[in-house]
């Protein structure tokens, strides 16, 4: 029984990894020197908790290919980010040169996406269903792409005002 667990953790390790690979595969091979904003850092909705939660691994691997991750979250500390960063995956500032430049916590979620080169999804909060998407895609360089790790986004509205949409679990579309 022990080994089907462990069988489980490292499929749901694999899928972690996968979101990422997906995201610079789809960014033309290579995310170095990109702003990608980060939306969502909680295990899950209506929570401050950061343990365990994908957005570590993900932003990790992101940070691995030198990408700067704007992570915005309305409950999530900058202290615990880091905390589990550095518990989890060792990530640290030590290890990281310049983690406060590569990896903020932005306060402002529109900021979080001004000039960023791709959105990702990662926390299914409320609020990013109804952004301003038109905003968001204006102020970003083209193409713009989202990753919807949570499917909480409208893919066919983002479709339609420019975006390329990514969603896990679902077939590739292009936009029209």
């Amino acid at each position: 029984m022990a080994e089907y667990w462990h069988q489980v953790v490292k499929l749901n390790d694999w899928q972690k990894q996968r979101f990422a690979n997906h995201m610079v595969e789809t960014m033309f091979r290579s995310v170095t020197g990109k702003k990608i904003a980060m939306l969502g850092f909680a295990f899950k909705k209506d929570t401050g908790d950061t343990r365990e939660t994908a957005a570590a691994y993900v932003a990790k691997s992101l940070l691995e290919e030198r990408a700067a991750v704007h992570v915005y979250d309305p409950k999530v500390s900058r202290a615990s980010m880091l905390m589990e960063m550095e518990y989890s995956l060792g990530v640290s500032k030590e290890d990281y040169g310049g983690l406060d430049k590569s990896l903020p916590l932005v306060e402002d979620l529109y900021e979080a996406c001004l000039g960023a080169h791709a959105v990702c999804i990662m926390t299914e909060w409320d609020e990013f269903k109804s952004l301003d998407f038109k905003r968001i895609y204006e102020g970003m360089p083209k193409p713009a792409f989202i990753f919807d790790g949570r499917n909480i986004l409208p893919h066919d509205e983002l479709r339609a005002i420019g975006f390329e949409v990514y969603a896990i679990g679902k077939p590739l579309k292009k936009a029209t």
